[in-house]
């Protein structure tokens, strides 16, 4: 299993309770493995909406530390619209080229 979680590029309410299944797969395994925290990736995120940020604010509510390494554009402004901007913690992200945080 990847080191890293990969959101869908779709990460919305048609599309959360996929990403959710997905999500809580990879943190079962990822704790099986002792991982000190979670790393997720935003990167492929095109559309984003409240229900796919709120399924990342219910990690908070568990006992796993996890935090953002990359995040697309559409993703990053979605933070700072919704009030998750302490999300980006440019200690782990980086700008590339195209725009994505990485």
């Amino acid at each position: 299993m990847s080191d890293r979680f990969e959101l869908p590029s779709e990460l919305n309410i048609y599309h959360a309770l996929e990403a959710r299944d997905a999500l809580l797969a990879w943190v079962s395994e990822r704790s099986v493995h002792g991982a000190d925290y979670l790393q997720i990736s935003a990167r492929h995120v095109e559309e984003v909406d409240g229900a796919g940020l709120q399924l990342l604010a219910s990690l908070s509510n568990t006992e796993h530390s996890w935090r953002l390494v990359e995040t697309s554009e559409a993703f990053t402004e979605a933070c700072k619209t919704m009030g998750f901007a302490h999300w980006i913690d440019s200690r782990y992200l980086s700008t590339s080229p195209a725009g994505a945080r990485t």
